[in-house]
């Protein structure tokens, strides 16, 4: 269909925006599905007799795919098209889900979770690409904190619907099987609405126009311009310090993510009984998506460097991260609510910064080298952590662990600031920008 015979239909809201949506609701569902034996851990592990560390294998087994395969997903997205990519992505990892419910011990759990690693890895690369053919330059950012905040709200979800099914039907397995439907019939949506806006026979022409116009300003820049390497990029210390940052403070996720409910339980409640608590940190991890960048652009507004602004995100939020050791000596519900949702939006202020760094520090051809490089120390931090939790955890208590969980975050803060800054002098090689 061309342009000039393009139907000027219209939505309530503008079409970029429902699509923003759909990779918000997918976002949702591949937490829902990725929280599903996070939610049932206390059952599983009474009905299987598992260790936290026999658990932590477990958790790895799917650290270790989605590490390795975010980038290599992030390629075959570029080869076959996002339409394609993450419909037979979301096939795959909804089969794999369901048929978790077969599972009958420790191995069979590590390596179905291996497998849905494997298809969930494409989620973030896929979002970002979609909001990067439908969005022009300015509202990036908002729609990219719209659908990556739909982890928050999935992980919040996914007590509430996991064990739900888990009292009506007695038993864990229908929990894999009716979670994983959910991501069967957003294909359905995914297939109709998803084109590129080039293409979209319901797009209008202002919205199509307004879209193309907002676009990256000079793409051939891009192409005519040497590639830049892993080695190079690996001799930047801006390079290091969003991998070292990475490395250090993504972990916090994953604590709370996965062994927020086992805490809860060594603090003597149960699941049913604290169902708020698992689902307040994801409350506060969505909050503070939307604080961090709204705060960052605010500064930047009224006149703030782009790298000062983003600084003084982290340097005010990942220090107050410190609060979490409250915890380590508390066993009032209410205050090990408060204090974990307020650490989540912390980390999730910071996190915006996470995403938003490479593309303020490099020229666009290194830009996602340099976001899988840091998704690779991130994977690696959360691969370390998971297993030093297993293992310590079961000897001891979680008390040391909120402690060196709450200090980190200050380790991590003074990297991003001291390293990840602008040069003294221009990079001769252009690859790092004045921020």
């Amino acid at each position: 269909m061309t342009e000039t015979t393009r139907p000027a239909r219209r939505f309530l809201i503008p079409l970029r925006w429902w699509i923003a949506i759909l990779l918000f609701m997918v976002t949702v569902i591949n937490y829902i599905d990725r929280q599903t034996l996070g939610a049932l851990s206390p059952y599983l592990k009474d009905e299987f007799g598992w260790s936290n560390e026999d658990y932590a294998f477990i958790l790895n087994a799917f650290r270790v795919a989605y590490t390795i395969m975010q980038s290599v997903f992030g390629r075959v997205l570029d080869v076959i098209g996002t339409q394609r990519g993450l419909f037979y992505t979301v096939i795959f990892y909804s089969t794999v889900a369901a048929a978790t419910a077969f599972a009958q011990g420790k191995a069979s759990f590590a390596a179905f979770r291996f497998l849905l690693g494997c298809g969930e890895a494409a989620n973030n690369p896929g979002g970002s690409k979609a909001v990067s053919e439908w969005f022009p330059a300015n509202e990036r950012a908002m729609a990219v904190a719209l659908f990556d905040s739909g982890s928050s709200i999935g992980g919040a979800l996914a007590p509430f619907i996991v064990v739900g099914i888990y009292q009506y039907f007695g038993t864990w397995r229908p929990a894999f099987v009716i979670t994983a439907s959910l991501g069967l019939i957003w294909l359905v949506l995914w297939k109709w609405l998803y084109r590129l806006p080039e293409e979209h026979p319901y797009i209008t022409e202002q919205e199509l126009a307004y879209i193309k116009a907002g676009r990256s300003s000079d793409p051939a820049s891009k192409e005519n311009q040497p590639k830049v390497g892993w080695l190079r990029l690996l001799s930047y210390k801006q390079t290091w310090g969003i991998v070292l940052g990475r490395f250090l403070l993504d972990p916090y996720w994953f604590f709370m993510a996965e062994w927020f409910a086992l805490l809860l339980k060594s603090k003597g409640f149960s699941l049913e009984a604290s169902a708020l608590g698992f689902w307040a940190p994801f409350l506060g991890a969505d909050l503070g998506n939307f604080f961090g960048a709204g705060l960052s652009g605010w500064l930047i507004k009224r006149g703030w460097p782009v790298g000062r602004s983003r600084r003084f995100v982290l340097s005010i939020f990942g220090p107050s991260m410190l609060v979490l050791a409250v915890t380590a000596y508390s066993n009032n519900y209410y205050v090990l609510l408060l204090v974990f949702a307020y650490t989540s939006f912390a980390y999730t202020c910071c996190g915006t910064m996470f995403f938003t760094l490479p593309t303020d520090v490099f020229h666009s051809r290194a830009v996602g080298t340099v976001m899988g490089l840091g998704g690779t120390g991130a994977g690696l931090g959360a691969l370390i952590s998971t297993y030093l939790i297993g293992r310590f955890s079961e000897s001891a208590s979680f008390g040391p662990i909120i402690l060196v969980a709450s200090v980190i975050p200050l380790f991590a803060t003074f990297i991003f600031v001291t390293m990840v800054r602008a040069r003294k002098s221009p990079d001769p090689e252009g690859i790092v920008l004045h921020f």
